[in-house]
């Protein structure tokens, strides 16, 4: 719903919001890693994107897939300022530096959807959101953390937390548990 919205909307902003949200809600990576994100990291050739993770300096390797190199490339021909910074996303209004905050952007095109996030609110709703639909699709714990660039399965749990009812329908029964009830 909010990907629909804001894919009509064809301003630079819109471009420029439109990319953001699928990286947000394809990849479900962190904010820091959307603003860092830079035009040498993007290689149109392999069709694969690096992404640094701003929590473990670590570097990863993603798929760069239609919908997104499609969305990113739009907004570089038709919505990015002519700017010297090397960051993919700019502000769009002036001063057009990198971009250094999603929340309110986000906020907004939620709102404008008329999306109400239950708990927590920004761009981390879409890394949640993507952790839960993986858990959904059957993919592993340790599969979820690598796609979210997590080091240990804590980190994971607390993005599945909110998925309680989908760990309890995959659980397996317990022999003598029918007695305890």
């Amino acid at each position: 719903m909010v990907l629909k919205a804001t894919a009509r909307d064809r301003s630079p902003r819109g471009l420029r919001d439109h990319a953001i949200l699928l990286m947000l809600a394809i990849y479900g990576l962190r904010e820091g890693e959307i603003c860092s994100l830079r035009l040498e990291d993007i290689d149109w050739h392999a069709d694969s994107l690096r992404i640094r993770h701003t929590k473990t300096n670590a570097c990863s390797y993603m798929p760069l897939l239609t919908p997104v190199g499609d969305a990113v490339l739009d907004y570089l021909r038709l919505g990015r300022p002519q700017v010297e910074s090397r960051e993919v996303f700019i502000r769009s209004l002036a001063p057009y530096t990198r971009m250094k905050n999603l929340y309110g952007m986000v906020d907004g095109r939620l709102a404008a959807a008329g999306v109400v996030p239950v708990g927590k609110r920004g761009p981390h709703v879409f890394r949640h959101a993507r952790a839960v639909e993986l858990l959904r699709a059957s993919v592993p714990q340790k599969i979820i953390g690598d796609v979210l660039g997590h080091r240990s399965t804590e980190s994971t749990n607390a993005y599945l937390k909110l998925a309680t009812e989908d760990l309890r329908a995959v659980a397996l029964d317990v022999p003598g548990s029918e007695v305890l009830s």
